[in-house]
């Protein structure tokens, strides 16, 4: 039996729902997948495959180039994945050492440890040994340069991968199969200038997958450059089931947010929240306060160091963290099931955000709970949030409340 740590065992099962949640009357014997594939599917348990993966993976099998437009959460990963490593596997390409066979583009670190997960799952199952690795910056670059020794399938952010390039620890001239995932996030992050220059390094003739949630300007811009006519899949965007989400507001000055915070925990018996505010500064100072008024919480954002954000995140999945306050910067790389409670600290700036936020309690036909805390200046943006749910949620005063010892 295959064991794994519990840091595999998290992204494990989390792909393993995803994938049986799907109504897909398909199966993945019925994609051209290789026996050993199979067996790896079989292995962890992955059910009926998405939308996304049984009408990709057959023309990636072929070679084709393929546009996928489907959000996060949607099994975009396997579907190229499972295809990738078949195809790496079967063709048997001699490439010079240091010149990878698979390169995948990502915009986030998280992200790509997350397909790391996936691939390395999925290669331990594989008839000939398959290297994978996923490089990022905010860590020491001269380990990542030892270890790309051998490398056949590289996750890479864009800046990281160009710094590599620059000290000569891996080339591109003989990639083979080329995937941007989340194209959307790093456009709209400012990558455009570090993927032009390396698709120059890249060979012409490649096999391009190209995934994004959205198909903005840019992203068509990006498909009109790269790809090769391209299978275009789309899967429509379901709605995020807010009726699985018991919501709730309260009003409450702002220099009382954080007792009534603290409050709202311990009065409810919350084991374990996902709190949002607006900003780094106000992450940092909840989290703090948590943690002096005896509530084990951390802070993730952008200007944690890596080993911080990976091992914050890791701990909240695994139930040792019982609060994780974040950022929008980072809310959509948090992706946990069954997370009992969300609780809005400062509004998002869209109501678009709010959904997402929620979003994140109330998964797999789970019942979750959301609260907002509405100081007096940002009642009128909560009517806003609340038009766009068309969903009106009472806001109970909380002047009443003694929050003496919070």
């Amino acid at each position: 039996m295959q064991h794994y740590n519990t840091h595999q065992y998290a992204y494990l099962c989390r792909f393993k729902n995803k994938m049986s949640m799907t109504k897909a009357p398909h199966t993945f014997n019925e994609l051209g997948l290789s026996q050993w594939l199979i067996e790896a599917i079989e292995h962890l348990e992955y059910a009926a495959p998405y939308p996304i993966q049984y009408q990709a993976i057959p023309h990636i099998i072929k070679g084709k180039d393929i546009l996928g437009i489907a959000k996060t959460g949607s099994g975009k990963t396997a579907s190229y994945i499972l295809p990738l490593l078949q195809r790496l596997d079967s063709e048997n390409w001699t490439l010079p050492n240091r010149h990878i066979a698979a390169l995948i583009l990502v915009p986030t670190r998280e992200l790509a440890l997350q397909i790391y997960q996936v691939c390395d799952m999925l290669t331990k199952h594989a008839r000939k040994p398959i290297k994978t690795m996923a490089v990022y910056g905010g860590i020491s670059i001269n380990p990542q340069m030892i270890k790309m020794q051998g490398v056949q399938v590289l996750i890479a952010t864009p800046g990281r991968l160009i710094d590599l390039i620059n000290q000569k620890a891996l080339s591109l001239s003989a990639l083979k199969i080329l995937v941007l995932d989340e194209a959307d996030k790093m456009l709209n992050l400012g990558f455009k200038a570090e993927m032009d220059a390396l698709l120059i390094q890249m060979p012409a003739k490649r096999q391009n997958l190209l995934f994004s949630a959205t198909l903005s300007k840019s992203v068509a811009d990006v498909n009109a450059m790269i790809l090769n006519k391209p299978v275009v899949i789309k899967i429509e965007n379901e709605e995020i089931p807010i009726e699985l989400i018991k919501q709730h507001a309260f009003q409450v000055s702002e220099e009382r947010k954080g007792p009534f915070l603290r409050y709202l925990i311990k009065s409810r018996g919350i084991k374990q929240a996902l709190v949002f505010t607006s900003s780094i500064y106000k992450a940092d100072l909840v989290s703090e306060k948590l943690r002096k008024n005896g509530i084990f919480a951390l802070a993730t954002h952008g200007k944690k160091s890596n080993e911080a954000r990976i091992n914050a995140l890791k701990d909240f999945k695994e139930g040792k963290l019982k609060v994780l306050v974040s950022t929008d910067l980072l809310s959509r790389g948090i992706d946990i099931d069954f997370l009992p409670c969300v609780i809005n600290y400062e509004l998002p700036r869209s109501p678009k955000e709010f959904i997402h936020r929620i979003g994140r309690t109330g998964r797999a036909e789970q019942m979750g709970e959301a609260f907002s805390l509405i100081a007096e200046d940002e009642k009128q943006h909560y009517s806003v949030i609340q038009k766009k749910m068309k969903l009106w949620i009472p806001l109970e005063e909380t002047d009443a409340i003694d929050l003496h010892g919070y």
